[in-house]
């Protein structure tokens, strides 16, 4: 009883807290526009939808089906509980908060306008990923068709002339789960995992971010998964980027994740074994006290602690990032905290995807590509590729990963203006929208 009352203090004091921080800077953003130039072609309208479309499905954090008690994850706006009392800049955070953070920074964006009509994009805050979840796993699974109508509803009825000003296309949302979550085929039968909200004609003009993209459909688009690393202020940044710049590489690699023990060939398997055998027969090299460094994330035991994997990752020169379920990885963006170089064995795990974030013309500067064919079947040894890897190349990788980390991060809300300053995945994911959508919309008045 004691829980249940705790936790509905804090979804209480949750949504009382946003609710008032968006009134007061609906106040604060309706200054007139004119004055400010560094504005152009760079104003958010955010649409206000009801309750039921994003605060009102946190309500049920500890019901979610098939998920354990989420509401912790809620703490902070998103970013979830600090890891220990005494931490400024750690959080456990969990990547399907990614709505409720982006929501967050959003109403403190420097570029909002009251008016739709003179707006360069309009936001959705929709939460997708949770609304989702009734239809992935809960009773209304087998009516996944249905997801995102009763918000494309809304958006006809109310003040229609926001949307039909250029029928969507200016319209963007974030959807915290990867795209194949949402791309079931609306005429599937049997029905396949996910449900059809990209898939739904009534949303073709509409740019979703998701964290992770599909290949064709122009209007998704990549964005980092968010990591537990949320500092407030500059200095907080610049320390931990010098912690990770001097930290003790003991290991030439590592790698964190379960999987790897199923008879069938894989690139997981491959590393895992390879890992193994260097373990048990480690031959010293260039300083390193060990080859290779494994951490056992299987069951999801390092979702939300990131000691587990953080330290060993500060104390490898690289970090293996081979595909699971999906192709990408938050591993990904936890290694590039830690100054550790990523290993990629498909271009669909970060190059085809995150190049707002990540550019592909620079993906030699800061990785290491090696095909997941050429381990698996082809019988490349992966610790032999960065062992033919010069001294002078990894320290020069290194310094441009830790260059890039403030850029795959998020930032905490309400942080300090010098660290402000520093563009980081926000930031670069609203400028990459803004040019998505102007570019699109320049098209759509060429065609026409």
């Amino acid at each position: 009883m004691a829980s249940y009352f705790s936790t509905l203090v804090f979804i209480t004091l949750f949504l009382f807290s946003s609710s008032f921080f968006f009134l007061t800077l609906s106040q604060v953003t309706s200054s007139d526009e004119s004055d400010d130039d560094g504005c152009d072609n760079r104003w958010i309208y955010i649409r206000n939808l009801p309750p039921r479309f994003n605060l009102d499905l946190l309500i049920n954090c500890s019901e979610y089906p098939l998920f354990d008690n989420v509401c912790p994850y809620l703490a902070n706006h998103g970013l979830g509980q600090k890891t220990h009392n005494r931490s400024y800049s750690w959080y456990r955070s969990d990547p399907m908060m990614l709505e409720l953070i982006f929501h967050r920074r959003v109403l403190e964006y420097p570029c909002l306008t009251e008016d739709p009509f003179s707006a360069n994009a309009v936001y959705l805050p929709y939460y997708a990923s949770l609304d989702a979840l009734r239809y992935l796993y809960g009773p209304e699974v087998n009516s996944s068709a249905e997801h995102g109508l009763e918000l494309f509803e809304f958006l006809q009825e109310d003040k229609p002339g926001i949307w039909n000003r250029h029928m969507g296309h200016d319209h963007f949302l974030v959807m915290a789960r990867p795209a194949w979550d949402f791309s079931q085929p609306l005429e599937n039968d049997p029905p396949i995992w996910g449900t059809s909200f990209l898939e739904l004609p009534q949303f073709y003009n509409v740019t979703a971010l998701t964290l992770e993209s599909r290949s064709w459909p122009w209007q998704e688009h990549a964005v980092p998964y968010p990591t537990s690393f949320h500092p407030p202020t500059l200095e907080l940044l610049e320390s931990w980027i010098q912690r990770a710049r001097r930290s003790k590489r003991t290991a030439l690699a590592m790698f964190a994740g379960g999987g790897g023990v199923s008879a069938t060939p894989n690139i997981r398997r491959s590393i895992r074994n390879e890992c193994e055998n260097n373990t048990a027969n480690s031959t010293l090299y260039g300083g390193y006290t060990k080859l290779c460094d494994l951490v056992d994330c299987s069951n999801g035991i390092c979702e939300h602690d990131p000691i587990k994997y953080m330290r060993p990752m500060l104390q490898a020169s690289f970090c293996l990032q081979p595909p699971g379920d999906t192709p990408t990885r938050r591993s990904t963006f936890d290694g590039f905290l830690a100054g550790c170089i990523p290993v990629f064995f498909e271009d669909q795990s970060a190059k085809s995807q995150y190049n707002w974030h990540l550019p592909a013309d620079e993906f030699d500067s800061f990785s290491v590509s090696i095909p997941k064919e050429d381990v698996v079947f082809k019988g490349v040894k992966i610790f032999d590729v960065l062992r033919g890897i010069s001294r002078g190349r990894i320290r020069r990788m290194r310094e441009k990963v830790l260059e890039m980390i403030p850029r795959v991060m998020y930032r905490r809300h309400n942080s300090s203006p010098g660290l402000r300053t520093k563009k980081d995945a926000f930031d670069v994911s609203i400028e990459g929208t803004l040019q998505k959508i102007q570019t699109r919309l320049q098209e759509l008045n060429l065609a026409l």
